[in-house]
């Protein structure tokens, strides 16, 4: 209720602009000199952690050395300054505290909630009525929901009935929700299911898009009438990233390093402003933590709650067939795969292969990686870098890997060729939506520098091309290297992926593949009428909701 609270003393002020004092109805209100604690004692001392003072001869915004502002800055979650022998911390940075002199700030400041006037109800505060009575009160009120915007508003879930198929190699897709990937997941689930079943979909959070993107995981294998496919979320954090007391908040050291908006978390989150356009999915997203009363979130019922990625993976492994193995196809940081690894003993023996879409192998000096937004990382690429230490752990571990490094990506993302091969007249849903897409990218990349990047996207189909293809078509060139993943804590070498004949792991490396014959398997698999759309887009799914059922 702390916002809402807020709220309400900010519009009762406002109503009352003519005074001074800060009346309202919620809150007793007093003006204090206040200032933002910024670092923590001894005051004037430096170590190094402040960038206010260290190396200035004159700080920084005037502040005073020696004052409040001037001591040590927590560095970290795990900063040794701030925790002391009894486990709790001594820091106070962020903390709002009285002060006086130039650090302080005059500021009205609610100190208290105003009680409730009738003495006999049961809520205890002013605002809760005032709260509740604007909630219910018939002006403004909401107009529309599904239920009400649609007549014949219903979910359905479609799942497909294979019947007498005889279904092939099972697969789960790791992906990070990157633009690529979703163009990724079209391909694998326009493949024949006598190739390929994809089992699952298990979503790294540490990668290219916030946790709730699944949605739009959700929404696509609804499009293809593929609500049978189990979808797991992971960690949210970075191995070794997560704070060892309180797993829900951990450093953003390497998951920093990509872009809030130009083609980072904002325009993956919306699938660059085409996932509403995609049917919507009775599936959601609904957070771990547990809520009373029966809620989406209630962890008590496990049917209402997000899956977690290793749920997943021990559901496909329990309904596996017998003498059966896993293919994996990873196309972002390796922190599920890690995690599967070390979840239980000989989970290796269960996988028959991964195919891993990142690492970047340099030839020469100017050959350098894809990590633009980390200038002193010269040579990572970003699935390795944002994850090094489940990079990693993978590489160090007995599975058989082929590797789809940067290199024959970027040999592979060219918009222009791939676009080309989108001219047929008969196009599927799926294709359409392809085609808009890498259409966005593309002119995003033409006439923005900071969408200069896109062509990442459009090299990451190539792993699911590869593994679906038998090989045959695209006449791969594949080369045993032994290789090791850089993971030493160092941001500047982190993610990086080095040839070392003595102490590396043999990794199949995809070196060259007929580029016509990609661009060709990859258009033809989504205008094919096969195993297309059920629904194909939500301007279908409104005009359905619109129509009476026949």
């Amino acid at each position: 209720m702390w916002d809402s609270f807020t709220s309400g003393v900010a519009t009762s002020i406002t109503l009352n602009s003519h005074r001074d004092d800060g009346l309202n109805e919620f809150a007793e209100m007093e003006y204090m000199n206040v200032t933002v604690v910024t670092s923590n004692k001894p005051y004037g001392a430096s170590d190094g952690s402040n960038p206010f003072f260290d190396g200035r001869i004159i700080p920084k915004f005037g502040l005073k050395k020696g004052g409040i502002h001037s001591g040590h800055v927590q560095t970290g979650l795990r900063d040794p300054f701030c925790i002391v022998k009894n486990g709790k911390g001594k820091c106070q940075d962020g903390y709002t505290a009285e002060t006086t002199g130039p650090d302080a700030v005059r500021v009205l400041v609610a100190t208290k909630a105003k009680p409730n006037q009738n003495k006999n109800s049961s809520l205890d505060r002013e605002f809760f009525i005032s709260f509740l009575d604007a909630l219910n009160r018939r002006q403004h009120t909401g107009r529309f929901n599904f239920t009400t915007q649609f007549p014949y508003y219903k979910e359905v879930l479609y799942k497909p009935d294979f019947g007498s198929k005889t279904l092939g190699k099972p697969v789960v897709f790791d992906m990070d929700m990157s633009a690529g990937d979703f163009l990724a997941l079209f391909y694998l689930l326009k493949v024949p299911v006598e190739v390929i079943y994809l089992k699952a979909i298990i979503v790294s959070p540490t990668g290219w898009a916030n946790a709730a993107t699944i949605d739009v995981v959700y929404d696509l294998l609804h499009m293809m009438g593929r609500d049978d496919i189990q979808v797991g979320l992971g960690d949210v954090f970075a191995m070794n990233q997560s704070n060892p007391t309180f797993s829900a908040v951990g450093d953003c050291k390497y998951a920093k390093a990509i872009p809030h908006g130009s083609g980072g978390f904002l325009d993956s989150d919306t699938l660059y402003g085409l996932a509403r356009s995609l049917p919507r999915s009775p599936r959601r997203y609904t957070a771990e933590n547990s809520v009373k009363y029966n809620a989406p979130r209630d962890t008590d019922h496990p049917e209402l709650r997000q899956p977690l990625a290793l749920e997943v993976w021990k559901s496909v492994v329990e309904t596996l067939d017998t003498g059966s193995k896993i293919t994996i196809l990873t196309n972002g940081p390796l922190t599920n795969l890690a995690k599967i690894i070390l979840s239980e003993k000989n989970t290796t023996s269960l996988i028959q292969d991964v195919y891993i879409v990142g690492g970047h192998l340099s030839h020469k000096s100017k050959d350098k990686g894809n990590v633009f937004s980390v200038p002193s990382n010269e040579y990572a690429e970003f699935n390795m870098f944002l994850d090094p230490l489940a990079a990693k752990t993978v590489f160090d571990s007995e599975l058989n890997i082929t590797l789809i490094p940067l290199g024959i990506q970027r040999k592979v993302g060219s918009f222009p060729r791939i676009l080309k091969r989108f001219q047929d007249t008969k196009m599927t849903p799926e294709a359409k939506f392809a085609r808009r897409l890498l259409t966005r990218l593309y002119r995003l990349q033409q006439s923005h520098l900071r969408y200069q990047h896109m062509g990442t996207f459009s090299g990451e189909v190539l792993g699911a091309v590869a593994l679906a293809s038998n090989h045959s078509p695209l006449k791969p060139t594949l080369l045993v290297k032994h290789i090791k993943v850089v993971a030493e804590g160092v941001e500047s070498k982190d993610g990086q992926t080095v040839i070392d004949e003595k102490h590396g792991k043999p990794v199949k490396i995809l070196e060259h593949i007929n580029l016509k014959a990609y661009y060709h398997l990859f258009a033809k698999q989504l205008v094919n009428t096969e195993q297309s759309a059920v629904m194909g887009s939500f301007d279908d799914q409104k005009r359905m909701w619109r129509t009476p059922a026949k």
